[in-house]
């Protein structure tokens, strides 16, 4: 006697997923060794802990840990996202934020500590705090989890750009000429 398995075909509630953890974690890697090119995945401790701060900055060691979680829960959040039907209204805005936003995450170090200018990283953390704010806005009429997984960033980034202005404003920027504010 033989039995046969039958698979039937996902049903249209129920799409199938196109998008596996290992397209998540390229995107990541990619951003990650984009990121790290300048000073490392660390950046450079010592310019960060010579800049004037202000109140509340956090130490040095606590951006790989932070980042490490926002970036997991961010891929997991864009899997999701990505795995919806292609026409789902408000899908394509929401990666096209996310892309920009790895497009900043990358850029970082890069502006930050590769051209040592607390106004370009600042700049940047801001801008990154919009665009998350926008994915956050459009993912929650898309999938909750989806918006609670992205939730660490964005209040990360609502307390990185105060840090960052405040940092800025209170520090010399090599490339746009500012001296420090007295």
């Amino acid at each position: 006697m033989t039995t046969s398995t039958v698979r039937s075909a996902p049903s249209a509630a129920e799409p199938a997923r196109r998008y596996r953890w290992w397209h998540a974690a390229a995107v990541g890697l990619a951003a990650n060794a984009v990121s790290a090119l300048p000073r490392g995945f660390n950046g450079d401790a010592a310019f960060y802990n010579d800049l004037d701060t202000p109140p509340g900055a956090p130490p040095d060691w606590l951006f790989p840990p932070v980042w490490a979680f926002n970036n997991v829960t961010t891929l997991w959040s864009n899997l999701r996202i990505a795995n919806l039907a292609p026409g789902t209204p408000g899908r394509a805005p929401a990666l096209a934020l996310e892309g920009a936003d790895w497009v900043l995450f990358a850029s970082f170090s890069a502006l930050f500590f590769g051209l040592r200018s607390p106004a370009l990283g600042a700049a940047v953390t801001v801008a990154s705090l919009g665009a998350t704010a926008g994915s956050v806005v459009l993912t929650a009429g898309l999938d909750r989890k989806a918006t609670w997984a992205l939730s660490p960033r964005l209040l990360w980034l609502a307390y990185a750009s105060y840090v960052a202005t405040a940092t800025a404003a209170r520090n010399r920027d090599e490339v746009l000429g500012r001296t420090r504010r007295r």
